[in-house]
């Protein structure tokens, strides 16, 4: 289930999980209106919608063996017909996307959400940034990082305050698709898929990326049948911030690093190996700290892991029921809401959002059903900062669905249509 890496990936048929894989730290964000609209009105934004720039000739979709959908034709705000929201309730969102892909972005999107309803309004786009698949924001609020998914491998920092390009940097690897700012905000962390290797590149002051402090590969144990390498597919620092952990698809496996604060050099401290096939592709932690969820992308499961603070060591126990009903479904990711008492699973091919019931202080999840998500191939999901409202980007039919969290049940309910964003394959609520 291999393919390769870059534009030789994305020209590829076959199933997501196989190096054609589907392709993401918030803080609330102070003064989110005058911010988005500077970036709104700064040189480096171009309007919303439009094609991609088609610089790879298969588009997303038929790289998994599936014809391409376009996104709507205009990225015009199709959210619900509430009032416009108050200054008071707008808040950041920034969504990511292939900018290489037909139909594609072309660059950073930028749009508000009104924390009450949960309407999108699109505010541009952050242009001079390729394949944008998945961001993160730095601890203070000011800067955005870009991970850019090409077959040289690169990380960009967006200055958030005029939407500024500050640079880019090689990660060394091939087709950079996670990363994540390390909780002191010194550290930024990236997955490499198409090489299997996690960089760790110093944060400057202006919050721009420094010279790549680290780099190791997943070498060991050795890939599974029909993977032609391992395949690093997220890095994340656990909930203590004491050790990083990196989810290889390729491997089966997640590594747990020590982090030296002072060099930004990984030391290996223990590995946990999923069954033969998993395909682990994203891991979650809960709020408490000491246990975390993975999602299993190639055997459509979920597994619950405990984690020990003081070793870095996870646990893995036996794989669960994403609830989908599809023949063909390819889990994406799992989210906590904040007081840990439900968590949400993105499925692909089903098209839904799994919930469950968070119980036994984070050590158990119970199933309680699915809801559609009313858009095609969610590839990414995230919570509001306060857990009201959970986005989803679907990444086929090229929107953002946006649903209203029950705090009681967990229930979720659709905010109005969905936002029209193309080839949205990541969204981050601010």
């Amino acid at each position: 289930m291999d393919s390769g890496t870059g534009a030789a990936r994305r020209g590829s048929p076959g199933p997501p999980g196989d190096g054609r894989r589907e392709r993401w730290t918030r803080r609330r964000f102070v003064g989110a209106v005058g911010a988005i609209g500077a970036v709104a009105a700064g040189p480096a934004l171009a309007g919303c919608g439009g094609d991609g720039d088609g610089g790879r000739a298969a588009s997303e979709e038929a790289r998994r063996g599936a014809p391409p959908r376009q996104p709507p034709s205009s990225a015009a705000p199709r959210a619900s017909s509430d009032p416009s929201p108050g200054p008071s309730g707008v808040r950041p969102l920034y969504l990511g996307t292939y900018t290489s892909t037909a139909g594609g972005g072309k660059g950073i999107g930028v749009a508000a959400y009104d924390g009450a309803s949960g309407r999108i309004i699109g505010k541009g786009t952050i242009t001079g940034v390729p394949d944008p698949s998945y961001l993160a924001v730095h601890p203070d609020g000011a800067t955005l990082y870009a991970a850019n998914e090409r077959e040289r491998g690169a990380v960009t920092a967006v200055r958030l305050s005029d939407g500024k390009v500050l640079g880019s940097r090689a990660t060394g690897g091939a087709a950079t698709c996670h990363l994540s700012v390390h909780p002191g905000g010194r550290w930024l962390l990236s997955a490499d898929f198409g090489s299997g290797t996690v960089a760790v590149h110093p944060i400057e002051a202006s919050g721009a990326v420094g010279e790549r402090a680290d780099l190791v590969r997943h070498s060991r144990p050795a890939p599974r049948p029909g993977q032609r390498g391992p395949h690093a597919h997220q890095v994340v620092t656990a909930a203590d911030g004491r050790h990083v952990l990196a989810v290889d698809f390729g491997t089966d496996t997640v590594y747990s690093y020590r982090l030296d604060d002072r060099t930004g050099v990984l030391t290996e401290v223990a590995q946990a190996h999923t069954r033969t096939g998993a395909g682990p592709r994203h891991l979650t932690f809960h709020p408490g700290g000491r246990h975390a969820y993975l999602a299993n992308e190639a055997d459509d499961t979920v597994t619950v892991c405990a984690y020990e603070p003081s070793s870095g060591r996870l646990t893995l126990g036996r794989p669960q029921s994403t609830g989908s009903k599809a023949g063909v479904n390819y889990p994406a990711q799992l989210a906590v809401t904040p007081d840990g008492a439900f968590a949400f699973l993105a499925n692909r091919g089903d098209n839904s959002v799994a919930r469950y019931a968070v119980e036994a202080a984070g050590a158990r999840l119970r199933l309680l059903g699915t809801t559609p998500v009313a858009g095609d191939f969610p590839r990414q999901i995230a919570l509001s900062p306060d857990g009201a409202l959970l986005f989803a980007a679907n990444q086929r039919s090229g929107t953002v669905s946006v649903f209203r969290v029950d705090a009681s049940n967990g229930g979720l309910r659709l905010a109005g249509e969905p936002f029209a964003s193309p080839v949205a394959v990541c969204a981050l609520p601010l």
